[in-house]
């Protein structure tokens, strides 16, 4: 992941839920735009671990009183 994304994702984080909405809704119209790139098997496997990683946070989270 480059800085630049990083970055761009630890501001997502810090905006409250309705904005995180507005701006998730924004980033996918932008997105179908896109022409899809084939992704690698490494590609798609590194992404499913990061996208479980943060459900599993999510979760801990979530059941902390």
């Amino acid at each position: 992941m480059t800085a630049a994304v990083r970055q761009l994702l630890e501001s997502f984080d810090a905006l409250t839920e309705a904005e995180k909405r507005e701006a998730a809704a924004e980033v996918l119209r932008r997105a179908a735009d896109l022409t899809p790139a084939a992704l690698s098997d490494e590609e798609l496997v590194e992404a499913a671990d990061e996208l479980f990683l943060a459900l599993d946070a999510c979760k801990a989270q979530d059941a902390q009183p």
